[in-house]
């Protein structure tokens, strides 16, 4: 096996463990969250039609330099704006087999405190 290190296998795991019981519906669109090393990508996506509703990153421009934490929290209220903008008030959060820790819940808090619902 991969040095375990750098393996995503198991976190690939977790992710299908959890995507199956989580379903984004056009009622409540499904909130995934990606996290690199270096960046963060959060989308809204419906799964019934499969089509992502909104999309926010740290490689957008506007967002600016500070702790990952900082970021992911800009990443989340950025996302949650473009979400209302599209007529998104409730998502159901999709952690991406992450721990809900760190930057994963700084992005959801702020999308939180922009008037998502989840």
């Amino acid at each position: 096996m991969a040095n375990r290190k750098h393996d995503t296998r198991a976190r690939w795991v977790r992710h299908r463990r959890v995507r199956k019981r989580v379903k984004g519906t056009a009622a409540r669109p499904r909130l995934s969250v990606f996290r690199s090393n270096h960046h963060i990508y959060a989308q809204v996506i419906d799964d019934a039609r499969g089509h992502t509703l909104a999309t926010a990153s740290s490689v957008d421009p506007g967002i600016e330099k500070g702790t990952k934490a900082a970021i992911a929290g800009a990443v989340g209220a950025g996302l949650a704006k473009r979400a209302i903008a599209a007529g998104v008030k409730q998502v159901v959060f999709d952690r991406g087999g992450y721990q809900y820790h760190g930057r994963v819940m700084a992005l959801a808090e702020a999308a939180r405190k922009e008037g998502l619902d989840f």
